[in-house]
């Protein structure tokens, strides 16, 4: 079984108006490379589900997005990523603002095949009242009320990896896998690039398939993009770009996006936006962030 793709092949699988899943978290290994290449396409009116950073803002920017559900949307360090606050400020953009444990059980109630799962999360909040689709019930077995966390249901996921094979099995070292499994599973299809590309009897070492956390069973293809979550992170390999960050944020008040687009993104290649911020060996330099 082979599942190579190029993530031109990948995105040319996605359609207008598709619920689109993104895994990583923040600035965390995003799959930045796929990003890049609906960025470059005439995608519009996604539906986006993440843990957000300059995915979710990039996104939002190029007029890709009629909708997004999160947790949050951040740099970390620039706390709120700049042009998705614009796109709420200006309205531009509907959302659905929950709770990160509200997300996670949204996306376990996809994968599982039920309506919703009932959670204690969010009662007595205004999560509630700023979502009219979360619905409150009362318990069959006792008088409790719960919160009734609608599933989240994804026509695709995206997502990036440290290694995989052309099967599908996915390989994560880094010291947090974040929701990436549960992102898989929810999703009719999940596309996945990776920093590298290993033969498969690299998983028959229960040291390294110890590192795998869905069935390659949920994995539509794989695409070898070394790199690809650039400017994001990819624990263990690489820290994410503070300095890239610092001015993507900074063009939000100096230019717009378009300036940001044109100079990294437009009519380039993957390999020629790695040469524009310095080259893979750059990349993989990347410091990892101390806390």
């Amino acid at each position: 079984m082979d599942k190579r793709m190029t993530t031109a092949d990948m995105v040319g699988e996605l359609r207008d108006g598709m619920t689109i899943g993104i895994g990583g978290w923040g600035p965390r290994r995003k799959p930045m490379a796929l990003v890049r290449e609906i960025l470059r396409s005439d995608l519009k009116d996604l539906t986006i589900v993440a843990y957000g950073g300059a995915d979710v803002g990039m996104l939002c920017a190029a007029g890709k997005v009629k909708k997004v559900v999160f947790a949050f949307v951040s740099l970390d360090f620039i706390p709120l990523e700049p042009y998705f606050r614009q796109a709420r400020q200006k309205g531009e953009i509907e959302v659905m603002e929950i709770d990160e444990g509200m997300m996670l059980l949204g996306l376990r109630a996809a994968a599982w095949g039920c309506p919703f799962i009932p959670t204690q999360i969010g009662l007595g909040t205004d999560v509630i009242k700023v979502n009219s689709d979360l619905k409150v019930i009362g318990s069959p077995y006792d008088e409790k009320e719960w919160v009734a966390m609608p599933a989240l249901k994804l026509d695709v996921s995206l997502l990036h990896v440290d290694r995989a094979d052309e099967r599908g099995v996915c390989q994560i070292k880094g010291a947090d896998h974040y929701m990436d499994d549960w992102f898989a599973r929810a999703a009719e299809k999940t596309f996945v690039t990776c920093d590298e590309l290993v033969d498969s009897d690299y998983f028959a070492d229960p040291e390294q398939s110890r590192y795998v956390f869905w069935e390659r069973s949920m994995t539509t293809g794989v695409s070898l993009m070394p790199g690809g979550a650039h400017p994001s992170s990819c624990t263990p390999l690489y820290g994410f770009d503070v300095a890239h960050f610092k001015e993507y944020n900074a063009s939000a008040k100096e230019g717009g996006f378009a300036v940001y687009f044109d100079k990294y993104i437009s009519n380039t290649t993957e390999e020629e936006y790695q040469q524009k911020v310095g080259g893979l060996e750059a990349i993989r330099s990347l410091p990892m962030p101390v806390y």
